[in-house]
């Protein structure tokens, strides 16, 4: 299987998830009028597919070495000998990122890019960091934790963002309304309250930042899994996690009406190719994350870098949501004031966490 060969080509192979993981979703805003929900089911076929076909080649290729002390396995030969318990640790961590994940769609779908990512991921950040350095120590801790740090401020100067811009709305909505009379909004809008886009984000945020140390863990050992292989039975548990837990977000929909299995089958085909388009992207990111922390020791970034600069994703896409989608247009001063200094204490947390291995 193929693995980096030097430090360069592991942080490279990190950018590269920084860049899928924070662009994925906006294959989700460019289908507004398809329900997250049904969005959901061909980004998990798409998640799959993208697994399969990095398995099977990438992960299959014996051409690449990376030191005489490094063996060469394909994905089939450590599907064959890796232990079981492994494989059940791997297709957790899909699991518990799979709803980790539908939680950060519902909380798109309410309060957008700008919000869920950074408040969402930027929490997985930080417990993914800890988390993650518990269990395989690499880098500087000092470097890793101040940068946390700084993520968190960036956090709630996100959600701070967030409630203040959505004040300012509901006033001007009922300034310019008649007098004596109130709007109300409709079913499908977003909802008036930011707590609802908060909370879901919260949600996210504690599950995504745990199910990378899962894994982790279902790499370690003699016969544990290959960043391919793992990547393989994470889909793995995605795939089989997602209609259970897609039915009560289509019966318990967190905005609209309920949707069922029928709706999926009135979508375009653009709607359906944009949902396996995001997976496909989602799933590519994950892959040279997986391969970048599993690198040889004397390239190796770490899990704990690699997850976190991964995690950059919050500053993509904050900015695809703000710089593409307007998310913030027309916003006060105060509210354009929160989104300087949270993308600024983001570089600067993302900036100390990229230099902690080389310190």
């Amino acid at each position: 299987m193929m693995l980096p060969t030097t430090y360069v080509m592991a942080m490279a192979l990190t950018i590269l998830t920084m860049i899928c993981w924070g662009s994925w979703a906006n294959t989700m805003k460019l289908a507004p009028k398809w329900r997250f929900e049904l969005y959901y089911f061909d980004y998990t076929f798409g998640l799959i597919l993208a697994a399969v076909v990095a398995a099977f080649t990438f992960g299959s290729s014996d051409t690449v070495v990376v030191d005489s002390a490094t063996p060469s396995f394909t994905f089939v030969d450590n599907l064959s000998i890796a232990s079981k318990r492994q494989m059940a640790m791997a297709m957790a961590g899909g699991a518990v990122f799979n709803l980790a994940n539908l939680l950060l769609v519902a909380a798109i779908a309410v309060a957008g890019l700008a919000v869920a990512f950074p408040i969402g991921i930027g929490l997985a950040l930080i417990m993914g960091v800890v988390l993650n350095y518990i269990i395989k120590p690499a880098g500087n801790p000092a470097f890793l934790f101040g940068g946390s740090f700084l993520v968190l401020i960036a956090i709630v100067l996100s959600a701070l963002a967030h409630a203040a811009h959505t004040a300012a709305s509901s006033r001007t909505k009922q300034a310019g309304a008649p007098s004596g009379v109130r709007i109300v909004g409709k079913p499908q809008a977003r909802a008036a309250s930011p707590l609802k886009g908060i909370f879901l984000s919260l949600g996210c945020g504690i599950l995504m930042g745990t199910f990378y140390p899962l894994v982790e863990m279902s790499k370690r050992g003699d016969i544990g899994l290959g960043p391919y292989t793992a990547a393989f039975m994470f889909a793995f548990g995605v795939l089989v996690t997602t209609p259970v837990y897609n039915l009560f977000f289509m019966n318990l929909p967190v905005q609209g009406d309920p949707v069922s299995f029928r709706d999926y089958f009135s979508g375009t085909t653009k709607m359906h190719l944009l949902g396996l388009a995001g997976g496909i992207i989602w799933m590519t990111g994950t892959v040279a994350n997986f391969v970048a922390a599993s690198a040889p020791e004397r390239v190796n970034v770490g899990p704990a870098v690699s997850y976190a600069i991964g995690q950059g994703a919050t500053l993509v896409s904050a900015l695809w949501g703000l710089l593409v989608w307007k998310e913030f247009a027309g916003a006060e001063g105060k509210v354009r004031i929160y989104i300087m200094l949270m993308l600024a204490f983001f570089v600067g947390g993302l900036a100390l966490v990229s230099i902690a291995p080389l310190r």
